[in-house]
């Protein structure tokens, strides 16, 4: 399995979808592989981190209260 980003807290709560391949979702002291049509639900506050699993990419849906987008969203021109 790929390695993990770093764990990340902030406000908020996300919804992730899997939609195609394997989401690893590391949720606190859970390790969890979510496959096509499973979903999680957390609370942001708890200490995690996604990547996809199994080699291959993976394609999500992740849906954020107001509170979520300050840390996942940028103002301003994309950097490399």
């Amino acid at each position: 399995m790929r390695t993990l980003p770093e764990l990340r807290i902030h406000d908020g709560y996300e919804w992730v979808y899997v939609l195609s391949g394997r989401l690893r979702l590391r949720l606190g002291e859970q390790d969890l592989v979510l496959t096509r049509g499973e979903a999680a639900e957390f609370d942001t506050r708890t200490p995690h981190a996604m990547t996809a699993a199994g080699g291959k990419p993976a394609q999500v849906l992740s849906i954020f209260n107001d509170a979520g987008a300050r840390i996942h969203t940028r103002i301003g021109a994309a950097t490399n």
